[in-house]
């Protein structure tokens, strides 16, 4: 049996040093170490030997097909880097050519948006800062007067990880996370990101959205001067043009609270079907600083007032370029991506 094994590493040799491409080497592997190979039906038969001889006959085998193992791993680098030569060889590059036009992308409408949302507000003295999107209860509802069982939680469906931390429904932890952090000092800040809700995707309604909030905390902040900052935003971003009010609404962190609303940007504000006849188009949320959230975060309510706002970054870029469908913003089609080059 051991002539039998040394024939078979014989002919090994000779087949896989004459393999001339991958197919022929793996045909070789299969003739010599696969299932029905020469070296496996030899090794099958080692059963019928003398028990004193099969030591010494493994011992040859699997010196037989380490070495066979060795030349296939050889010949299939020798292999692949003469594939490898062939190619550079046939794809010489020709300096001469004109070369292939390179295709630019287009900033993202609502990376678009949410820069210019900065650039107005870092223009009044704003400062930028962002928070965890996974973030505590703590912050999320208790430092903005929603303590645990209060039904205003009701409005804003969660995704929870644990009992105590969510993904951040709203912007507004931030606000919650400065002040506790720079409390007695006054605070002018925007904080955009991106925030998540239990919502049903459609044209109006994504799990996943942008959202903006702004806060100003000092001595004497007034109503005034919440709609004296709203008013140069929206003529900033949609044109000197527009005009805004408040309407009375609720929101827990803010008393008085006031959902701002801006002339319509399709009729001007004569009524049409973009305004559902009432000429306004709603903004989002404004209004004081409750007293809570300052007493929670340290701050005297009896020498400092703020007032905070609100916005999804969607809808401000849905109202500034018309678009009818949210969901534009996140398939990705390089046709209406295209539109904002």
């Amino acid at each position: 049996m051991q002539a039998q094994l040394e024939a078979i590493a014989e002919e090994a040799r000779g087949i896989i040093g004459a393999a001339k491409d991958a197919a022929e080497l793996d045909n070789a592997r299969l003739t010599f170490l696969g299932k029905k190979g020469k070296l496996t039906a030899v090794l099958r038969g080692m059963g019928g030997l003398p028990a004193g001889d099969r030591p010494r006959i493994g011992a040859v085998a699997n010196t037989i097909r380490e070495e066979i193992e060795r030349l296939l791993t050889a010949k299939a680098d020798d292999l692949a880097r003469l594939a490898l030569q062939k190619r550079l060889e046939s794809e010489t590059i020709d300096v001469t050519m004109p070369g292939l036009p390179h295709r630019l992308g287009t900033v993202h409408p609502l990376t678009k948006v949410m820069n210019d949302i900065i650039g107005i507000f870092t223009g009044l003295g704003f400062e930028v800062v962002e928070g965890p999107e996974i973030e505590l209860d703590k912050y999320n509802f208790e430092a903005l007067n929603i303590p645990k069982g209060h039904p205003a939680r009701e409005m804003q469906d969660s995704f929870y990880l644990t009992p105590e931390i969510l993904l951040r429904t709203h912007t507004s932890p931030v606000q919650a996370r400065v002040m506790e952090k720079r409390v007695p000092k006054p605070i002018r800040i925007i904080s955009p990101g991106r925030c998540y809700r239990r919502d049903a995707l459609d044209a109006t309604h994504s799990p996943a959205f942008m959202q903006v909030e702004g806060l100003v905390v000092d001595e004497g902040v007034a109503f005034a001067d919440l709609k004296g900052t709203l008013d140069i935003f929206v003529a900033e971003l949609f044109g000197k043009d527009r005009r805004t009010k408040f309407v009375p609404s609720y929101f827990p962190f803010t008393e008085p609270s006031a959902e701002t609303h801006m002339s319509c940007t399709a009729c001007g504000g004569s009524g049409c079907r973009m305004c559902k006849g009432t000429g306004w188009i709603e903004l989002g949320g404004a209004g004081m600083v409750n007293p809570n959230v300052l007493r929670y975060a340290g701050y005297d309510p009896e020498r400092f007032t703020g007032f905070a706002f609100g916005w999804g970054i969607e809808r401000l870029a849905i109202l500034k370029y018309g678009i009818e469908d949210l969901r534009l913003f996140y398939e990705n089609d390089e046709r209406f991506l295209a539109q904002f080059r």
